[in-house]
């Protein structure tokens, strides 16, 4: 402590500024909220507080829930996603109007009351409630906890000496330390992310704000939930006894920040009010600021009235100017946000992870996988990437092998450092395959929906009599998948694509009898068949190892397979999202048994339900590795999560897919982490919607994938996008671009001028034919 009462501010600054960006990197945080002050009655009677009021004849002392719902929906309306409740310190045991009030209000306390207007906001606007009520007891906090996302109360000091006569808490028993320390420890053991801070220049002195600093330290080494701490700088108020006190100084609060910043270490989210000191924001930067609090464009901050908001895009070039990029974050922080099993009620839980991206922060677009436009992508702010960044970008583009902490700088980047990485991404795609983008006209045929599976994340499998949502289920007999393939051969296509179900009837000669019957018809057709999964299931019931079933496929006429079923390659998401379904090694031995046989598989990943880009990480380094092994990857196709229909997001254990920004740096990290190994980069028109496949063409894609005829898996989950995207539509979206567009065969050969002549002359689709379910020979084994 004395060390850090003795050392030049210079020095501290220094210190704090390199432990925040080990902790934050580039970014600087804020929430987006709207300020609802329940009731401004207190019976506190702190000597610096204009916030507080006596009860006033013909004034309500509370705001009624109509106001609250008013406050609330203009802010939802503005984009907030928090709804922070101030309010005075139980008012009701001081006035006799509180308790009036509350009776015919019909609550027994003034918690009671903010209860439940936190749960009415978050019913009818959606917005997220943060509440602080000050001195809780434990029932009280665990009954907020259930409709909150964050609570808080300021710690201000620990200083018995503010209390004694002539201090600025004297006679206001809630700011006792004890008892607020008490609820910043109950907080801890009910698991609520909370925040806390300290209030400078009331009367206390720098070793006294070093032990409060130290005691919420030691409370967040206990429990962990410790969200936030404030360093406010106190401001004197007309009306008040401190109207004439002296106001803590610029050296004074970046001395606070430094020092907190190296007590409370890297990972502390650090925050001083914007608002309280405007002009200095490079300065409270440099001090080891990460985040700037709540900014409003709707509410006053009531508690410094006179202290204007900044406008949120002045905020941004400010915040730029000092060489950070503003990101926006919801009132509970990234980390218990990714944790919100442990850390959230499970009411509030699904609001959090469908309002966030993969890393917790807040969705930066509204944008979801399967819509027709994307949103726009904001220019970069900052004049260029970071360093380290850079350096993983040219590793890369070398062909190195980076690392998961490598790989999760580029997925985590933003503003300059976003630029950089899909400018690079495009540049060596430029070098690998040109100006040409590829394309193949192909027909999707799932041949039965019918699954014993029950994967949270899909919205196409269904029981052999359920007819829920998009449909009955079906069994396709043989006739109708080759009448299918049949018209696709005679509109062009050099493919056809199968999968379906895994049915609890089918055998391994099941998928054999259905290549034999395309093959037996159709033998220039190219099939394209079977997940991993479909074969591991077509090998276990013939007691065959995965070599010899797949070469039994291949023998009938399989050609290559698509590498769905991956999802995620990392058994930690797979426990959650799939538990039943092949594992990653699994996966991983199927696609290297068809390698080793000459069979070419594609490779995919699922992205942005529930996993994080640790998860992206090591999902691409398993690709890359067997790829390096064995050489059989054809392509690389990310596909974004489509939640609007899968069981895990109506339930609310999803986000709503990834971001837009997230799904063009998958396609650009892709790029950059498997070159050389992989050339290809295809893009989904399905998910990514034409428009936002364009856009990923220019961000590393080199390849636009299938014109598909009937895509059902998609359209299950809720895509707003056709089935088919014929090749004149594929090849006019490709030149918008300025690129060269080449119809391609699925093993990236050159198509015969017959079959381009087919496609482009294309007649309608013929309505298909979904057979019903009929029982077929048991699978054995």
């Amino acid at each position: 402590m004395d060390a850090l009462l003795n050392r030049p501010l210079a020095a501290l600054m220094a210190e704090a500024a390199a432990l925040r960006d080990a902790g934050h990197g580039r970014l600087m945080s804020y929430s987006r909220k709207v300020f609802i002050p329940l009731t401004r009655l207190c019976r506190d009677v702190c000597h610096y507080c204009t916030f507080a009021e006596v009860p006033r004849a013909g004034r309500n002392p509370y705001l009624s829930p109509e106001e609250v719902l008013a406050i609330a929906r203009a802010g939802a309306a503005a984009g907030c996603t928090e709804a922070l409740f101030t309010l005075g310190d139980k008012p009701e045991l001081r006035w006799r109007a509180a308790r009036e009030a509350l009776a015919e209000l019909g609550y027994a306390s003034t918690i009671d009351y903010l209860v439940a207007m936190c749960g009415l906001v978050l019913k009818e606007t959606g917005l997220l409630p943060h509440a602080n009520p000050g001195v809780m007891t434990r029932d009280e906090i665990a009954a907020l906890r259930e409709v909150t996302a964050s609570q808080g109360i300021m710690l201000e000091s620990t200083s018995a000496r503010l209390c004694a006569p002539g201090g600025v808490h004297h006679g206001s028993p809630d700011k006792d330390p004890a008892a607020r320390l008490e609820v910043l420890r109950l907080a801890g053991e009910l698991r609520v992310p909370f925040t806390t801070g300290i209030l400078i220049g009331i009367g206390e002195t720098r070793a006294e704000r070093l032990e409060a600093l130290q005691a919420i330290a030691d409370l967040h080494a206990e429990h962990g939930h410790i969200q936030e701490v404030i360093i406010q700088n106190f401001r004197a108020k007309t009306g008040t006894k401190l109207a004439g006190a002296e106001e803590p100084d610029l050296e004074d609060l970046l001395w606070t920040i430094a020092v907190a910043r190296i007590l409370l270490g890297p990972e502390a989210n650090i925050q001083a009010p914007p608002n309280l000191s405007p002009g200095v924001y490079q300065r409270l930067v440099a001090a080891g600021l990460n985040d700037w609090g709540g900014v409003s464009p709707v509410t006053i901050d009531h508690v410094n009235p006179e202290a204007p908001w900044p406008e949120i895009e002045t905020l941004a070039a400010r915040t730029a100017a000092a060489g950070k990029v503003l990101v926006q974050r919801l009132p509970a922080y990234p980390a218990y946000v990714r944790a919100a099993e442990t850390w959230i009620a499970p009411a509030i839980a699904p609001r959090l992870r469908q309002a966030s991206d993969a890393e917790g922060w807040a969705r930066e677009d509204r944008w979801s996988p399967g819509e027709v436009t994307p949103p726009r992508l904001p220019a970069p702010r900052l004049a260029g990437p970071d360093a380290a960044l850079s350096r993983d970008v040219a590793r890369a583009t070398a062909g190195e092998r980076l690392d998961p902490p490598a790989l999760m700088r580029l997925f985590a980047a933003r503003d300059a450092d976003f630029a950089h990485v899909t400018a690079a991404a495009d540049a060596l795609r430029a070098e690998v395959s040109g100006g040409t983008v590829r394309y193949v006209v192909n027909r999707n045929i799932n041949y039965t929906n019918i699954c014993t599976y029950r994967c949270r994340f899909c919205a196409f499998s269904k029981g052999r009599t359920h007819e829920a949502l998009r449909g009955p289920a079906y069994d396709l007999d043989h006739g109708e998948i080759v009448r299918r393939a049949v018209e696709a051969w005679d509109r062009g296509a050099t493919e056809v694509c199968l999968q379906g179900g895994i049915h609890p009837d089918y055998t391994g000669e099941t998928y054999a009898a259905i290549c034999t019957a395309i093959r037996e018809v159709l033998p220039e057709m190219h099939i394209h068949a079977f997940s991993p999964l479909e074969v591991t299931q077509g090998a276990a019931t013939l007691g065959l190892s995965l070599s010899d079933y797949l070469a039994r496929l291949k023998a009938a006429g399989l050609g290559t397979l698509p590498g769905t079923a991956a999802e995620i390659l990392d058994d930690e998401i797979r426990a959650i999202i799939c538990p039943d379904k092949v594992n990653t090694a699994e996966w991983l031995a199927v696609a290297r048994a068809a390698h080793g046989l000459g069979l070419r598989t594609t490779a995919t990943i699922m992205f942005g339900h529930v996993e994080a880009s640790v998860n992206w990480a090591r999902h691409l380094l398993a690709l890359r590795d067997l790829q390096a092994e064995t050489g059989g990857f054809t392509e690389f196709v990310p596909l974004p999560f489509v939640a609007m229909e899968a069981p895990m997001f109506l339930k609310g254990q999803a986000r709503r897919g990834p971001t837009f920004r997230e799904a063009m740096l998958m396609h650009s990290v892709a790029r950059l982490a498997l070159h050389p190994l992989i050339p290809n980069i295809q893009t989904s028109w399905v998910k990514m919607g034409p428009a936002g496949a364009a856009m990923a063409l220019q961000a590393g894609a080199n390849d636009l994938g299938g014109t598909l005829m009937n895509e059902s898996i998609s359209r299950a989950a809720g895509t707003q996008h056709g089935q088919e995207f014929p090749p004149e539509a594929m090849e006019a979206l490709i030149r918008s671009i300025g690129r060269q567009p080449a119809q391609r065969t699925t093993l990236y050969g050159a198509v015969p001028e017959e079959r381009r002549r087919a496609a482009f002359e294309a007649g309608e689709l013929t309505p298909v034919v979904q057979t019903a379910p009929r029982r077929r020979e048991p699978a054995r084994g």
